[in-house]
C-alpha cells in the first residue's frame, strides 16, 4: 500500500499538464516546460519507445530477472530518463534495463525524468549517461565513444571532459574498433578481456590476429601471456628477412614453358635474368623417363 501511495505522489501536479492535449508541451519555451523538465513523474510503460541510439546491445536475461524481482519488492529506485516526442509519447534516453525489468515485474508505470531535447542532444545524453552509469562491455563503450566523436562532432579532448575520462583511456577504447569483428564479439561476450584486445591491436595482419585469438581461447592465456606471445610473433617477423618477390616472367616465356611441358609431358621451368638471358630446366622422374624425354627432343 505504501508503495502505491508513493507512486501516486510522484509528479502528481504534472500529470494534469501532461494529460492536457490543448496545452501540450513541445519545446522549452512552452508554458509549464520549466516545471516539467528535471522533475520525476510516473509514466505508462506503453507510452515509452526504446531509444534507437541506445549503445547497449546485450541484456543478460538472468540479471534482468533478478532486477525485476528487486523492483517487485522495492520499486524502481532510480528513475529512467525519457525525451518527450509528442502528446503521451516518449523516447527512452537511458535506463533500458530498468524499463525492461519493470515490464517483467508487471508494472504498468515507471518513474521517469522528462527531458525536452532535439535528437542530437538526446543522443549525447543517452551515450554519456550510459557510459558513466551502465556496466557496458568494452566494445559497447568503444562504439559509444566513436559515435560521440563522429555523430556529435566531439574531439577526443571534448569527449574526455564530457565523460570524465582521460584522453589516453578514450584512445585505448577507440583502438578496439579496429579489431577483427570476431575478436570484437569475443570481447563483448566475455571470452577475452579488454587487455587481450589491446595486445592484439598491435598485430596488423587480421589473419594473425585471429590465429592468436584462437590460441588465447584454446590455451586460456592470460593478458600477460598474450602480450608475451604477441611480442615473440612480432620479433620473429622482424628478424625473418622478407623474401623478395620474383618479377613475373614475360608472356612469351610463360607460353614456351607451357608448350614444352605439354609436349614433353613433364614440368618445365625457365629462369630469366634481367638482361634477358635464361635457362630451361626439364624435370624427369628416373632413367626411363629421361630416355623418353631425350627421344622426344631428338624427334625420334
Amino acid at each position: 500500500m505504501a508503495k502505491a501511495t508513493k507512486k501516486q505522489v510522484l509528479g502528481r501536479g504534472l500529470s494534469a499538464i501532461l494529460n492536457d492535449p490543448d496545452n501540450d508541451i513541445k519545446s522549452v519555451t512552452d508554458k509549464g516546460a520549466k516545471q516539467l523538465v528535471g522533475s520525476i513523474i510516473e509514466l505508462e510503460v506503453n507510452s515509452i519507445e526504446v531509444n534507437p541510439h541506445q549503445p547497449r546491445t546485450n541484456f543478460n536475461e538472468e540479471t534482468l530477472q533478478e532486477l525485476a524481482s528487486s523492483i517487485k519488492e522495492l520499486g524502481v529506485i532510480q528513475p529512467i530518463t525519457v525525451r518527450k516526442l509528442g502528446f503521451n509519447k516518449y523516447q527512452l534516453v537511458s535506463g533500458e534495463r530498468r524499463l525492461r525489468a519493470s515490464k517483467l515485474a508487471g508494472l504498468t508505470t515507471i518513474p521517469a525524468y522528462i527531458r525536452i531535447a532535439d535528437d542530437r542532444e538526446s543522443l549525447e545524453m543517452a551515450l554519456v549517461e550510459n557510459i558513466q552509469r551502465q556496466d557496458l562491455d568494452p566494445m559497447e563503450i568503444a562504439f559509444s565513444y566513436q559515435r560521440l566523436i563522429e555523430e556529435i562532432n566531439l574531439t577526443q579532448e571534448e569527449l574526455s571532459v564530457r565523460v570524465g575520462k582521460n584522453r589516453a583511456t578514450i584512445s585505448n577504447y577507440l583502438r578496439l574498433v579496429k579489431l577483427d569483428p570476431i575478436i570484437q564479439y569475443g570481447m563483448r561476450d566475455g571470452f577475452i578481456s579488454m587487455g587481450h584486445g589491446r595486445a592484439l591491436i598491435t598485430i596488423e595482419d587480421p589473419a594473425e590476429q585471429l590465429a592468436i585469438y584462437e590460441k588465447i581461447i584454446k590455451d586460456s592465456l592470460s593478458v600477460r601471456e598474450t602480450e608475451k606471445l604477441v611480442r615473440e610473433r612480432q620479433q620473429s617477423l622482424t628478424s625473418s628477412p622478407t623474401p623478395k618477390k620474383k618479377p613475373a616472367l614475360p608472356i612469351y616465356v610463360q607460353e614456351t614453358m607451357q608448350e614444352f611441358s605439354q609436349h614433353l609431358e613433364t614440368p618445365v621451368a625457365i629462369q630469366l635474368t634481367a638482361s634477358g638471358k635464361g635457362k630451361m630446366i626439364i624435370s624427369f622422374k628416373n632413367k626411363t623417363d629421361l630416355e623418353r624425354i631425350t627421344k622426344l627432343l631428338k624427334g625420334e
